[in-house]
């Protein structure tokens, strides 16, 4: 067996940094990736950044702007020709060095058989064994945003290449070329009659089986009660309901329901594909969901959200932050005397009378640019 300090000593010593990241969970928790990408670019521009993710999110990869090359991870479940292909990519691409995210054995295991020389990961589990750059977190503790975590993560392993890491980057850490939300704006416009003029609230009502989320009888009501709020300011919106793969039967009957209540609502049909979905997002002037992927696509575009999350710790609104301003982030969550899970217990009145005040702000910001 080739031992990785004989494939480490392969390694061009002269070459510019070439950093492969491993993010190769879910879309939220890539999308909160992004500011740690952000930092390393800012801190070695030249360096070329490789990005290891699932096909899932990879079309998302391949538009992010601090990325420059994309690697289909096959997963755990895929066989020993599939891994073996994967390890002689890693080895092919004389990485410099590797930032993994999110630690699991097989990835560890697949950059030190790689030779990878300088390996950095978070101090949990046994996975961390396979790394000879162990940074301790707790992450169970919540006690940080987990792109803040992600960020530290990024800094350790440029002081670790002695490297100073630059100042943090701000949001957007999805910049996209102006004109590009109108342009956005005007073709959902033109395709679903709608008033470009009228607020746009973007609902997903979806969970992507992983958050805890409202129901849709719950979001009914928050729309009924923001949509009342915003009428008494002359301010009528227009609800674009959102949806993920098998989550549109969800978009279909929320719709029907604000419809019946006399809400202007629509479903917004499927996109080309995930990049397509997520620059749809940017025509928003508020994105309402649960901690989903879509949340925090809307976050890395610096768009207003509006978050609901469970009390569970490992779970929390500080945890899973959006990324986005903190003028342009609210998160609702079960007081504390709930249950940890009990979405039922969140106060919809406070939620609309937030969410209502954030759009009327956004819309006078708007009006006077």
């Amino acid at each position: 067996m080739t031992s990785s300090s004989s494939v480490a000593g392969r390694h061009a010593t002269d070459q510019p940094p070439h950093i492969l990241v491993v993010r190769n969970d879910k879309l939220g928790d890539f999308m909160l990736a992004w500011p740690a990408l952000a930092c390393l670019k800012a801190a070695a521009p030249e360096a070329k950044i490789s990005a290891l993710v699932p096909a899932y999110t990879a079309p998302l990869a391949q538009q992010c702007p601090w990325i420059d090359a994309t690697i289909i991870d096959p997963g755990d479940g895929a066989g020993k020709a599939a891994q073996r292909k994967l390890l002689d990519r890693l080895r092919d691409e004389r990485f410099t060095a590797m930032l993994t995210l999110f630690s699991t054995p097989r990835v560890g295991w697949l950059g030190w058989r790689a030779g990878i020389p300088r390996r950095v990961a978070p101090a949990t589990k046994w996975a961390q064994l396979f790394y000879n750059h162990r940074i301790v977190q707790r992450r169970s503790r919540s006690a940080k945003p987990e792109y803040l975590y992600n960020i530290e993560l990024a800094e350790a392993l440029l002081k670790a290449a002695g490297r100073t890491p630059a100042p943090r980057p701000t949001p957007p850490f999805w910049p996209l070329p102006p004109g590009t939300a109108t342009a956005r704006r005007e073709s959902i416009a033109a395709e679903l009659a709608l008033d470009t003029r009228a607020p746009w609230l973007f609902l997903h009502a979806g969970s992507g089986g992983s958050a805890v989320n409202l129901t849709p009888t719950q979001y009914a009501e928050l729309a009924m009660a923001v949509d009342s709020r915003l009428a008494d300011q002359d301010l009528h919106p227009q609800w674009l309901l959102t949806a993920g793969p098998g989550e549109e039967p969800i978009a279909r009957e929320l719709c029907d329901s604000l419809g019946a209540r006399g809400l202007q609502a629509v479903v917004l049909p499927p996109r080309q594909g995930l990049a397509d979905f997520a620059l749809a997002l940017t025509a928003a002037d508020l994105f309402i969901a649960g901690s989903t992927g879509p949340l925090h696509i809307a976050g890395c575009l610096n768009l207003p959200t509006a978050g609901f999350y469970p009390a569970r710790r490992s779970a929390t609104a500080l945890r899973w932050q959006t990324c986005n301003d903190e003028s342009r982030r609210l998160a609702f969550s079960p007081p504390q005397e709930a249950g940890e899970s009990d979405m039922a217990a969140i106060d919809l009145e406070a939620a609309a009378a937030g969410i209502s005040a954030l759009v009327h702000r956004r819309v006078a910001a708007t009006s006077e640019s």
